[in-house]
C-alpha cells in the first residue's frame, strides 16, 4: 500500500523520468515502431524512483510494476499515434505523428500518469499532466479514463476534467472542454464530468459540461457547441450562427473598429 508523505517531489527529477520514458518508449530510427522498451541502462527506474522519493514507501515495487506494463502501454500509444495519422491529412508518416505532434505528447503524457495514479501515487500523477499542460496547452487529468485509439489534433485549449470518460476511436480537436456544471468542493468525490462515447468527433471550441452528461456513440458535436444534456447515439449537433457580408460603400452605419 503507498504511504502518502506531505511533501513535493524534485520537479527536475519527474521532467527527468518524463522525457527518458518517452525516449526508452520511442527510440527514434526505423525500428520505433518495433522497438522494445526495455529499461536496459535502468535510466527510467532510476528517476522514476527519485520522482517517488517523497511520495511512497513501496517505490520499487511501485517502479517495478510501472516498467513491466511498458510494452502494452506502448502498443495502445501506437494504436492512438497511427489513429492521429489516419485522421490528419497533414501528417505524413507515423514518426511525425510521435516526434512532433503536441496532441501525441499530451496523450502520452496522460497515459503514464493515468497508470501510476492506478497504483495509489498522489501529486505524481499531476505533476506529470501539468507539465504537459505547460508544454502542449492540452490539460488530461491523470484521473480521467480515455480508450484507445485516441486522437488529438492540434490541441491547444483542450480541457479534460477528472471524471471524463471517453470510448474508443474518438477524436478531439482544439478548445474543447469537457467539464463540470459546478465548482463546489462538495462534489469533488462525485461524477461531475461527462461521458463521451464510442467513434464520437468533438470539434473545435465545442464545450459538455455534466456528469449526467452523455455524448451517444458514432455522434458528432460541431463547433462552438454548448452541450449540457445528453444526445443520443448518431446525433448531429451544431451550433447555427449567420454571418453577413455587405459592401463597404453602400454601408451607412458606421464601423468602428476598436483594438
Amino acid at each position: 500500500m503507498t504511504k502518502r508523505k506531505s511533501w513535493i517531489p524534485d520537479n527536475k527529477a519527474v521532467l527527468r523520468f518524463v522525457r527518458t520514458t518517452f525516449k526508452l518508449m520511442f527510440p527514434f530510427g526505423e525500428k520505433m515502431a518495433e522497438a522494445e522498451p526495455h529499461d536496459r541502462d535502468g535510466s527510467a527506474r532510476e528517476h522514476l524512483l527519485l520522482a517517488l522519493d517523497s511520495l511512497a514507501d513501496d517505490r520499487e515495487k511501485i517502479a517495478a510494476d510501472f516498467l513491466e506494463t511498458l510494452p502494452e502501454l506502448k502498443k495502445t500509444l501506437l494504436r492512438d499515434a497511427e489513429f492521429i495519422l489516419e485522421s490528419d491529412p497533414a501528417a505524413t508518416q507515423l514518426i511525425e505523428v510521435v516526434a512532433v505532434y503536441p496532441g501525441f505528447f499530451a496523450i502520452f503524457c496522460y497515459r503514464i500518469a493515468h497508470l501510476l495514479a492506478g497504483s495509489g501515487v498522489p501529486l505524481l500523477p499531476r505533476m506529470i499532466t501539468e507539465y504537459a499542460h505547460r508544454e502542449t496547452g492540452i490539460d488530461i487529468h491523470p484521473g480521467a479514463k480515455i480508450g484507445s485509439p485516441f486522437s488529438i489534433d492540434h490541441g491547444t485549449g483542450i480541457v479534460v476534467g477528472e471524471t471524463t470518460e471517453i470510448g474508443n476511436n474518438v477524436k478531439l480537436y482544439q478548445g474543447v472542454t469537457l467539464g463540470a456544471l459546478s465548482v463546489s468542493k462538495g462534489k469533488a468525490s462525485s461524477k461531475r464530468h461527462p461521458t463521451i462515447g464510442d467513434n464520437v468527433i468533438l470539434y473545435a471550441g465545442s464545450t459538455i459540461l455534466g456528469g449526467e452528461t452523455v455524448v451517444g456513440r458514432n455522434s458528432i458535436i460541431g463547433g462552438n457547441v454548448w452541450l449540457t444534456e445528453s444526445v443520443a447515439p448518431f446525433s448531429v449537433v451544431y451550433h447555427k450562427s449567420q454571418i453577413v457580408v455587405r459592401d463597404a460603400n453602400n454601408y451607412s452605419e458606421p464601423i468602428n473598429f476598436i483594438i
